[in-house]
């Protein structure tokens, strides 16, 4: 048997199915949204799982390199509502001990520290933002350990810090929203009634999980002097090199517990938090959405797969005098296997394609929704197709084999 009379016996199977599916449309139809919910389902929820992993991923590449953090809070908690008393209730990482730690820090290249104040009005004559703006006072290392590039101006110097200057540097959201058409070095951003020189602008490098509230950075003792020294801070440290971050974060680790006397024995009172560790932790948070959804999917492609072999057996009854006519002009059992089964396997791809481009629009909208980049998971849109022609071959046998067995002369005395 050559390719091209397969090709022919193939082609004329598909056309002849789509015709089928075409002269039923509100049973096909019908029959259509279980595949299409089962596929939608699992689509949607991994295109929102990956635009979240690539938008952390981004975020974690915006650190400088061999970076790690030490924080009073986790980044992610999955336990509940009870549970976050545990991290509220731990000490605060105050100023002193990150200047003691600074000192013991023999691995770290830089360490910087960071604290901030959200819920701020910026306003620089009559323009005014939101009040979304986050003030952070931060030391001068925090700009290498964060990626943090200057645009325009310079960083926060050590003398701001020493003589507690009204300086700021301010992100290029910030900079959008207060001055869309000048020069903002040298002008003053007032902030809760205090005025902040700029002394330099963050290099605009695009959206970054959300990226879209905007703020400003000010020295540390500036900061304390304004909100006060009675909160937590982060502590951005920086390795001297690949090769030793590791270790340098057992020997941090060592400081910090040391420094807040944490006896031996118990668990840290801080977190330590890495572009590795970060991955790991989401994806741990995930894994059971991403089961819950792949059951759910399971559940509905199921009942789908039940709806398709009645819907086909139903075609099967109402067509047996197709099937004869068929027959008696030279049809095989194979070629109306090959049409019913064909048959099934296409009426279940329409349905995941549907389902595709709508679990990709509904995850793009919430990604959309929370200004993070689109994505597009092909490895899962393939699988959801995948199963879609599972779904149709294991649910179309039987109504395709039964329909091959159709007796010729029986079928054509059938009305």
């Amino acid at each position: 048997m050559n390719k091209s009379f397969l090709w022919s016996e193939w082609s004329e199977s598909f056309f002849m199915a789509l015709s089928a599916i075409r002269s039923n449309k509100l049973r096909s139809v019908l029959t259509l949204l279980g595949i299409v919910i089962g596929v939608f389902s699992i689509i949607a929820v991994t295109t929102a799982m990956r635009v979240m992993q690539n938008s952390i991923e981004s975020e974690l590449n915006s650190l400088g390199s061999n970076v790690f953090v030490i924080t009073k809070y986790p980044v992610f908690h999955a336990g509940g509502p009870g549970s976050w008393a545990k991290y509220r209730n731990r000490k605060d990482i105050t100023y002193d001990q990150m200047l003691k730690f600074t000192e013991r820090a023999t691995l770290a290249s830089n360490v910087g520290a960071e604290a901030g104040r959200g819920g701020r009005i910026a306003q620089y004559g009559a323009q005014k933002s939101n009040p979304n703006v986050t003030i952070n006072g931060v030391t001068p290392d925090i700009f290498e350990a964060e990626n943090k590039k200057i645009d325009e101006g310079r960083p926060i110097s050590q003398s701001d810090l020493e003589t507690g200057r009204l300086v700021c540097v301010v992100d290029p959201n910030l900079v959008k929203t207060l001055f869309p058409h000048s020069d903002p070095i040298g002008e003053k951003v007032r902030v809760d009634g205090i005025g902040y020189e700029v002394v330099g602008t963050i290099k605009d490098e695009g959206n970054v999980l959300g990226g879209g509230q905007p703020y400003m950075m000010v020295p540390i003792t500036t900061f304390f002097a304004r909100y006060g020294k009675e909160r937590t801070l982060d502590v951005y440290v920086q390795a001297k090199s690949q090769q030793v971050f590791d270790q340098a974060q057992e020997q941090a680790q060592g400081i910090m517990r040391a420094i807040r006397s944490v006896p031996p024995g118990k668990e840290n009172d801080f977190e330590m938090v890495s572009n590795a560790s970060l991955i790991d932790q989401f994806n741990q948070i995930t894994f059971y959405v991403r089961i819950g959804a792949i059951v759910v999917s399971a559940i509905a492609l199921l009942a789908a797969g039940v709806g398709i072999m009645n819907i086909m057996l139903v075609g099967v009854t109402e067509r047996t005098r197709e099937i004869g006519v068929r027959k008696s002009v030279g049809a095989t059992r194979r070629n109306i296997l090959t049409q019913f089964l064909l048959e099934a396997v296409v009426l279940c791809e329409v349905g995941g394609v549907f389902g595709v481009l709508m679990g990709l629009l509904g995850g793009n909208l919430a990604a959309l929704a929370m200004h993070m980049r689109a994505a597009f998971p092909v490895d899962w849109a393939v699988i959801g197709l995948v199963v879609c022609s599972i779904v149709g071959i294991t649910f179309g046998v039987y109504p395709a084999y039964k329909a091959a067995s159709v007796d010729p002369i029986e079928s054509l005395r059938y009305e």
